[in-house]
Order: C-alpha cells, then structure tokens, then sequence
C-alpha cells in the first residue's frame, strides 16, 4: 500500500479523499487543511463518507510531510495563488513524494512551460527524488488523452474540436466564477481569466500536447472571444442573483493554426443560465458536458456527462480529473522520478475497483 497524504478539502480535496480510499493499491495517511475549524475532524466527515477513516485533518504540513509519506494529492487552488501552490508542490517533491495536482495549468504541458515554474521543480525533483505530473479535466483529459485517443479511430482527420459546454451556477467557486470569470460583472469588466494572452496560457498547453501527440507542428496559437448579457435577472440555486444587462455567457477558442488552418480548438461555452445565449451550443442534457468532435472520414462526435454529489455535472468533471490524478499515482512510483505530462502518463483500466467503493 502506498501511504497518500490529500492536502486541501474543497471540491477537488473531497474527490481525492474518496478515490485515495476507493483505490487498492493506497492508504490514505494524512489530510492537509488551511481552515482551523477543520483541524481534528476525521477525513471521512470531510468527504462526506458515512463513517470514520480514522485520518484527522491537520494543518501541520512539515510533520506530514516528515512522516514520509510515498504521495500527495495536491488540491488546493492554484488559480489565484499560483506562487503559493508552487511553493508547495515543491516542498512536497524536495520531501521524495510523488505529488500529482490540477493546480498549475503552465505545468500540464510542462515541456513548454516557462522557466520560473520548472527548474524550482527539476531542481527539487533532482534533490528529493520525487515526482509532478499535473493534469485535469478541461484543461487535461478532456483535451489531451480522450481526442488523441479518439482520432485514432479516424480514417482521416482535418480538426479536432475539444468542448466544455457548462452552466457554471452549478460550480462552486464563487470566486472564480463572478471575478475570475466575470459573470455578473458589467460588461466593461475585463475578467482576468478572459484578458488576451490568458487563455492560451492556460490552454495553449493542451493544444500543443494534441500537437504533439499527432505529429505536426503549429504555425501560431490564436484565441477568439465572445460575451453576452443576461436579457433578464435571473436566480440560480446554488449561486444566488444575477442582474441582466451584467455577463451572462462566454464562448472562447484557443485555436492551433496548421497550415493557415484551425485544425486543433480548445472551445469553451459557458453559461450561468441557460437562457443566454441560446443559440451558442448547448449539452446534450443536463447542466454541462464535454465534447471531442473529429471532424475527418468518419466524423466522430463523444460526449461526456459526469455527475457527483448529488447528480453535479461540475462536481462530477471534478470527479473526473480526480480520477485521472489519483490512478496515476502507482505508475509514478514505479516510474523513475521526473516531471511528467499527460503524453508520458497512461490511461489505464480500472483494476481491482469493480464492486469497490468509498466506504
């Protein structure tokens, strides 16, 4: 068994704890929280599984790490305290873990990724002899393993289309959804998320990984961009007001240009109600799903609906990237310590889960 320590509670931190719990070859040692009110509560309360694991949550970083334990699921934000979740993950490799995270996006193509994020992390592999491999949903599975996977049923392919389709009242993420996002804002509002070159930092990775994993190279990544207002107010249920006349949907590509052509798009619809914008694409149910479209002899559209926690479609693509991350864990400690991505890092079945359950 693989000693795994979860470090943060919220929506991906709860996934982790069930999935460390859920997997045959982990033991789920340590549970790492910021919020004093957490510190001593057991680690199923924090997951929302019947019962005790008999892991009380602590907010002593250094003597969990001390206790040497093999990995670490890191899943506390990175996306408004980027330096602070470097900070961490290094601290975690230099102790000899295997730290697998959805923190860093410039790190999900980390070939690429710029110097100030590396070599902290070589430097501290090199030290330690741990390992990072970062990764996600969208971005991460959704448009990096499961199109190039995809394509190869193709007999050819001219685009590949990668979609996030989603009602974002459902995310709970306040923050990143009214100010990282802006939806509820004026329309003069410049969301951060949204400001030119920012989302190609974030997704340009995984366009370049479906780049690489099919052979060609880019001539250039472009991005596009389009908002729309609420036309009414409207109440959600997990998020409360949103005025209309403010942000009510976004649609944006990240484009990879081959050959003058966009043949690789990131694309991103989101809404917080589905009455904007009706005319942009919906998912096929529900509140949200992601979509590969290859467009080729034959073409070739999935589509993937996920739920957790009470039938959440955020919750459930939450559940997803949890997935990826955690059953990755046993092949990183075999593997040789390193930085890895998502094209070094299988897919594989689920051995030993069937039947198997958090308790």
């Amino acid at each position: 068994m693989i000693p795994t320590v979860v470090w943060g509670t919220g929506n991906i931190g709860r996934a982790s704890i069930r999935a460390v719990d859920a997997h045959p070859a982990l033991e789920l040692t340590g549970v790492l929280v910021h919020d004093p009110a957490k510190v001593g509560r057991d680690a199923a309360a924090l997951a929302g599984i019947d019962g005790d694991l008999g892991v009380a949550a602590t907010d002593d970083v250094e003597a969990v790490l001390a206790a040497g334990s093999r990995a670490v699921v890191y899943a506390a934000s990175g996306d408004i305290r980027p330096a602070e979740a470097l900070a961490d993950i290094v601290r975690a490799v230099r102790a000899g873990a295997v730290v697998v995270t959805p923190a860093l996006y410039a790190l999900y193509d980390q070939r690429n990724a710029p110097d100030e994020l590396r070599e902290p992390v070589l430097a501290a592999i090199a030290e330690g002899g741990g390992s990072l491999f970062v990764s996600g949903v969208d971005p991460g599975w959704g448009n990096d393993i499961l199109p190039l996977l995809i394509s190869g049923l193709g007999t050819t392919v001219d685009a590949v289309r990668c979609q996030e389709i989603f009602d974002y009242s459902t995310y709970d993420q306040p923050d990143s959804v009214r100010y990282l996002v802006g939806m509820g804002q004026p329309m003069d509002y410049q969301p951060p998320m949204l400001a030119p070159s920012v989302p190609t930092m974030v997704w340009g990775g995984q366009v370049r990984l479906i780049a690489r994993g099919l052979g060609v190279d880019l001539d250039e990544i472009r991005e596009t961009l389009e908002r729309r207002p609420l036309e009414e107010t409207v109440t959600t249920r997990a998020m409360g007001e949103f005025e209309a006349g403010t942000q009510g949907a976004v649609r944006f590509e990240v484009q990879g240009i081959v050959d003058g052509e966009p043949r690789i798009v990131v694309e991103h619809v989101t809404r917080i109600h589905a009455s904007c914008a009706p005319d942009w694409p919906m998912p096929p149910s529900g509140d949200g799903a992601h979509k590969v479209i290859i467009e080729g002899r034959p073409r070739i559209e999935v589509s993937v609906e996920a739920t957790d926690e009470g039938e959440n479609r955020s919750a459930g693509g939450n559940a997803t990237a949890v997935g990826r991350l955690v059953g990755a864990i046993d092949w990183l400690v075999d593997a040789k310590p390193g930085l890895y991505d998502a094209l070094d890092v299988p897919l594989r079945p689920a051995t030993g889960k069937l039947g198997r359950s958090a308790r």
